[in-house]
């Protein structure tokens, strides 16, 4: 089979993507001491690139000191941190014409950080740790969006053709949409609509400094899959909200912490589906898409057929296909397919990166192991 759709360009906003392969983003704690981008994510970017993935998204970003999971998760909140990211922009555009966009996420209540407190809507203890995140005033509110506003601007400056919102698996910006979390009485809560006003708030505050020049995407919670968290249907609704609201692109995802921690699983989790369990959040992305018009349906969700990412681009079901475990095993993915080898991603599903994630550099424990035998 021809894979005519899956290697045809198509525009996010206004930025030509020369298919429809993204990196979804993904934490892979390679970052130098303190946030900055070094030569490890140099040398990662420059291999995604090299291997033919249209549109790279960076592991999630810190817009602020106090959202840094560790002292090795990338930020991107001052001058200070731009050299890095210019350099891994600039890297990227040598490869035929490959497109980044960095992420940027706040941990919230599922954060660590010695020196600040979790920040939430809602003063909603987490349950992995026990401790209760400080309740934000509605001033303090507004000025966390001024950040994640002023961090897109900085992103701009240092040439990344778009920015992410990280609004999924329980952190900062999922907990303001989830009924589970947000209990709050001011205009940041109560309805789908009150939830997601962060969500608007920050989008609008991007588009008034720089119109149209920086796409705005989001990766956003379907379901939270715990009790009294967002259901499929409200997901739908907030799916909708966000759409309309002038995203540019939505990369629909669910679960996170709790919800593995609620199961009573250990990792690898169930919640992240077995490979014959593939295309997971397609069913939801399915009955997104009639309402998306401008905005790019960009399915992530143990995706490893090129055959199946085909049929659903040619169905009209998605516009662009994300993987990240794939990738992680074989950066060169795209490029294998394109020059017609098109057996599955090598990743069996086994979420043992997952696990070695707790500790420190993100790798492919299968790709290491094997690779020790042929030694």
């Amino acid at each position: 089979m021809e894979l005519k759709t899956l290697f045809s360009p198509k525009k996010i906003g206004n930025v030509q993507i020369k298919n429809r392969i993204v990196r979804s983003a993904t934490f892979m704690f390679l970052a130098e001491k303190y946030g900055y981008v070094g030569e490890r994510l140099f040398k990662m970017y420059e291999e995604l690139a090299r291997g033919g993935t249209g549109l790279i998204i960076t592991g999630a970003a810190a817009m602020d000191p106090s959202a840094a999971g560790g002292p090795y998760q990338v930020c991107l909140y001052d001058d200070s941190h731009m050299a890095g990211h210019k350099k891994v922009v600039k890297l990227i555009h040598e490869y035929d014409d490959a497109k980044i966009a960095i992420q940027f996420n706040h941990l919230g209540r599922l954060g660590y950080h010695p020196k600040y407190p979790n920040y939430a809507p809602s003063p909603i203890p987490y349950k992995g740790t026990g401790i209760t995140p400080k309740e934000l005033t509605t001033e303090e509110v507004r000025e966390f969006i001024k950040k994640f506003i002023d961090a897109g601007l900085i992103a701009y400056e240092c040439g990344y053709d778009m920015v992410q919102l990280h609004a999924a698996h329980g952190y900062f910006l999922n907990s303001f949409i989830s009924p589970y979390t947000n209990f709050r009485s001011d205009e940041f809560g109560g309805s789908n609509q009150g939830r997601t006003k962060i969500l608007a708030d920050i989008y609008d505050g991007i588009r008034d400094e720089l119109g149209n020049q920086l796409p705005i995407i989001i990766k956003l919670q379907s379901q939270d899959f715990i009790p009294n968290g967002i259901t499929e249907e409200e997901g739908i609704e907030i799916a909708k909200i966000i759409s309309n609201a002038g995203f540019d692109g939505i990369e629909p995802s669910g679960g996170g912490r709790e919800s593995i921690e609620f199961m009573k699983n250990t990792l690898p989790s169930k919640i992240i589906k077995k490979l014959e369990e593939e295309n997971y959040f397609l069913p939801f992305a399915k009955k997104m898409k009639p309402f998306m018009r401008d905005c790019a349906l960009i399915l992530v969700g143990g995706i490893r057929n090129p055959i199946t990412a085909e049929k659903i681009l040619q169905e009209g079901d998605a516009d662009f296909i994300s993987l990240s475990r794939p990738l992680i095993y074989e950066p060169e993915l795209p490029n294998r397919w394109i020059d017609g080898d098109l057996s599955p991603a090598k990743c069996i599903s086994c979420n043992s990166c997952l696990e070695v994630m707790q500790e420190g550099p993100v790798y492919c424990v299968t790709k290491r192991n094997l690779e020790k035998r042929n030694i």
